[in-house]
């Protein structure tokens, strides 16, 4: 099993939907130790429901990924009960529904930071301090999740195309500064799933449809596939491999048209 014996911090987990779920499933089965983050004091008891099924899992409430002291307290306490982990996976976005559904020219100060903060900051703040808190042990991998909003424009992702490129800029930069430390980090560019997230974005069926006529492998990508190219990632199968966005999509990325 690829990932026997680590330890794995996956932040940001909602529901069976979700990508973050998707990654926690392939990466027990690939052996690992799984430790949580979620939003919200209320939705304990679901989230302990929802992760049952990894034995040995522990979840925490983490109220704030873009919050420095928020995220320093919560990571302390996971690592005075946890010990140093192996990996981090990072599934944390937001962007403010009407920046979603108006069009971009009209996204205002506060949701353009608001985007920006949770989604591409959180990633930042959760990796400099895991390193200052001396979390992460050697050859640890660090993974963020984007999408091809990124580089392209995608009508009603807005917004959030911006702080996903923002995010795609940062893997880069920490790559470079935590590969001084032997400690890598990537992101996956998944293919549009129906997740919680995305029912936020107009017309979403559509692009499903578009994936499956125009992708290579004409289907949409599942977050088990998803999950497996985290697991290589987490791995010491990829320890050549960081700064890089690998495109989990079943190549829709590589058309024109």
């Amino acid at each position: 099993m690829l990932l026997e014996g680590k330890k794995i911090l996956i932040l940001g987990i909602r529901n069976k939907w979700s990508i973050a779920y998707g990654i926690a499933k392939s990466a027990y089965e690939n052996g690992a130790k799984l430790i949580f983050t979620y939003m919200g004091e209320d939705n304990k008891s679901k989230i302990e429901e929802l992760i049952s099924e990894f034995e040995g899992s522990k979840a925490y409430v983490l109220n704030g990924a873009s919050e420095d002291e928020i995220v320093k307290d919560v990571f302390t306490k996971i690592k005075e009960e946890n010990g140093k982990i192996d990996g981090l996976v990072h599934a944390v976005a937001h962007a403010n529904t009407e920046d979603l559904h108006n069009d971009f020219i009209f996204t205002g100060k506060d949701g353009f930071s608001h985007a920006c903060d949770v989604s591409a900051y959180s990633l930042v703040l959760v990796s400099r301090m895991a390193k200052e808190l001396d979390m992460l042990n050697d050859n640890a991998s660090i993974i963020t999740l984007t999408y091809h909003g990124s580089t392209k424009v995608l009508d009603g992702y807005n917004v959030m195309g911006v702080a996903k490129a923002a995010l795609e800029a940062s893997v880069r930069y920490l790559a470079s500064n935590l590969g001084n430390d032997g400690m890598r980090v990537n992101a996956i560019s998944a293919g549009p799933i129906k997740t919680l997230s995305a029912k936020g974005i107009k017309d979403f069926s559509t692009i499903l449809n578009v994936i499956e006529e125009k992708a290579p492998l004409h289907k949409n990508v599942t977050t088990v596939q998803v999950g497996n190219v985290a697991t290589f990632l987490l791995s010491s199968m990829s320890e050549s491999v960081t700064g890089q966005v690998i495109y989990a999509d079943n190549g829709y990325n590589i058309m024109g048209v």
